[in-house]
């Protein structure tokens, strides 16, 4: 139920963003729906961490469990008031709807057509992140969600696909699924920067910075890094930072002849972000005050669909020298950065310029499927942990030097 939990919080957030960037009440009503099934799940899992604990001694641990619960409840109800901006009509600026395209992902919805590429055709021969550099995340068919996405899962014409990726692959997706052609939005240009523009970038960049701090927390969480706890705070901090700013531009831009209805999506934006960098600093607390852990949380964060990897650059890897442009982990095999840790310090959302260097590591999410292609690329090849030890960490072998 953790994992499912996890995985249905995210893509809670990810169908309200797009919701906000498409402008379309459907998506945000999936949201809706999603928070029923997410509500129901964080009922059972109280009942159930309740009912386990039988010993003063198993408290602790619990109790845990029982605050990345309530912080999953708090994602998922950032996601709600995401899609309160379109569902309210709070209003929102064309100009943030333009430069969320270039965001480093975007969220999609797309139906499959009878006739289409994608109809009676199962997701592994579709390669959708070689040819769109888009994965999916979950499928809703009918009344039923499909949020456990592998390989063998036959695609059927009614299917609702929801995809995650580069905002580049949209049309080729419309393309392969028969839908009608897509265009992103695109804002009228202007020569001067408003204190509206500054806005607007400054949310935008809230936006990728509120999702990097919850993947590098789920990280922190899988592999027990104080490190990256600590840099999950960071971002928290400059969360709070930004939105400050923020309210300042938005209040400036009122005063210069801003229809005042346009700005109200901007606060609740600023607001969703800084409390999901909230929500991701509860979870790292329990890495930075030294916490008990108990084993259902390595448990369920590696049976997530999305798993996340730690690699260093091996001496002679493939990767050396290339840059994430270059390498396009995000296309093949479907894994995106989540930080880079070089000298002692993180750098989160590493941009595609950025080179490797030999010692350099690699944090990154993707389906667990891929990771031992990129391990290859990194100069390493993946054994995975004893069957009868879940919550062992698969081990790191160096390739054979050629």
């Amino acid at each position: 139920m953790l994992a499912e939990a996890k995985d249905t919080s995210e893509l809670m957030i990810d169908l309200a963003y797009a919701g906000v960037y498409f402008n379309d009440p459907g998506m945000c009503e999936e949201v809706a729906e999603l928070e029923e099934l997410l509500n129901d799940l964080v009922q059972d899992m109280r009942a159930v961490c309740i009912l386990a604990v039988r010993r003063p001694a198993e408290a602790d641990s619990m109790a845990a469990v029982l605050q990345v619960i309530s912080a999953i409840e708090g994602i998922g109800n950032a996601a709600i008031d995401i899609a309160r901006i379109v569902t309210h009509r709070l209003g929102i600026p064309g100009e943030l709807i333009a430069d969320l395209s270039n965001a480093e992902e975007v969220s999609h919805r797309v139906w499959v057509r009878d006739g289409s590429h994608m109809a009676r055709r199962p997701v592994s021969a579709l390669e959708l992140p070689v040819a769109t550099g888009m994965r999916i995340m979950a499928v809703r068919r009918e009344r039923s969600w499909i949020t456990e996405i592998d390989g063998d899962l036959l695609l059927l014409p009614g299917d609702v696909l929801f995809l995650r990726g580069s905002p580049a692959g949209i049309v080729r997706l419309h393309e392969l699924a028969a839908a009608p052609s897509w265009s992103p939005p695109d804002a009228a240009p202007s020569d001067a920067l408003t204190d509206l523009d500054r806005a607007v970038d400054v949310l935008v960049e809230m936006k990728n910075i509120s999702e990097a701090a919850v993947g590098l927390a789920y990280s922190a969480l899988a592999l027990r890094d104080r490190g990256l706890a600590a840099e999950v705070g960071h971002l928290a901090d400059r969360l709070d930072e930004m939105k400050d700013h923020l309210q300042l531009w938005v209040l400036r831009a009122s005063a210069n002849d801003v229809d005042p209805s346009r700005l109200r999506g901007l606060l609740q934006l600023s607001h969703v972000a800084e409390e999901l960098g909230d929500q991701a600093n509860q979870m790292v607390w329990l890495i930075i005050d030294d916490q008990d852990f108990h084993p259902v949380l390595a448990m369920a964060l590696g049976e997530s669909d999305v798993v996340v990897v730690r690699l260093p650059v091996a001496v002679g890897a493939a990767a050396t020298g290339r840059s994430l442009a270059e390498l396009q982990i995000d296309l093949e095999p479907g894994f995106h950065a989540l930080a880079l840790r070089r000298g002692g310090r993180y750098l989160y959302r590493p941009r595609g310029y950025v080179r490797f260097e030999e010692g350099d590591e690699l944090i990154a999410s993707g389906p667990a499927e891929g990771r031992a292609r990129l391990a290859e690329l990194f100069g390493w090849r993946f054994v995975d942990a004893a069957d009868d030890d879940p919550t062992a960490a698969a081990e790191l072998v160096p390739l054979a030097r050629r």
